[in-house]
Parts: C-alpha cells; structure tokens; sequence
C-alpha cells in the first residue's frame, strides 16, 4: 500500500478497505449479517424508477391517488401476493363492502393467498 499511488483506483480501493477493516472484522465475526445490501437496494428501484413519473401527477389529488395504490401493491407484494391478482381482486369486492369489517378482510395481510405467487 506504502507503493501505490493514493489518487489511483487501486490506492482508493486499499484506503476504503483500510477504513472498513473494523467492520469487515465484525462481519467475520457473526456470519448471521448480510455480506451485502443488495436486498435494500432492491426494495428500493421502484421508488428511484418511479421518482421521475410521479413528476407527471398534476394535483395533490393525483399525488395522493398515486401514494395509496403504490403502498397497496408494495404491502400486497410484502404479503407474497400477486399485484395484479390482488388489485383485480380488491376493485371487484371493494364495491360490495358495506362495513369496515369488509374493507378490513381486502387489505394484503387478510387475504386469503389464492392469489399469491
């Protein structure tokens, strides 16, 4: 490292790896935490894909609309179920609900998983 130039990606590289060391330790330590975060990362591409969309929405209303359905197909697949089987699911029996109760039994986690994946 005392011959690699710092300003280089190799030198860069040693130093990130220098100032990780005392985490990369604990990670040898307890094989029970992740080597990386790619499962974060994945939860959060249709938030990044979606940020330019959502420029589009031209009302609060709009915003709002967008809010619900997206938080309802993220917690539907948080649930293992199908979005699309889901959603079809919930705008057929949503309109003959007539109780709170009714609507309660169409959110992800009350639903029965005919429709998960």
């Amino acid at each position: 490292m005392a011959n690699t130039p710092p300003k280089s990606s190799l030198g860069k590289a040693l130093s990130y790896l220098n100032n990780q060391w005392s985490r990369l330790c604990h990670y040898v330590d307890d094989g029970q935490w992740p080597i990386d975060n790619n499962a974060a990362e994945h939860s959060m591409r249709p938030f990044v894909i979606g940020r330019k969309n959502w420029l589009f929405l031209t009302s609060v209303g709009c915003a709002k609309t967008s809010a619900n359905l997206y938080s309802l197909i993220e917690t539907a697949k948080a649930n293992n179920l199908n979005s699309y089987d889901y959603l079809k699911h919930v705008f057929t029996m949503l309109p003959q609900a007539e109780t709170l109760a009714d609507i309660d039994q169409l959110l992800p986690w009350s639903v029965n998983h005919e429709i998960s994946y």
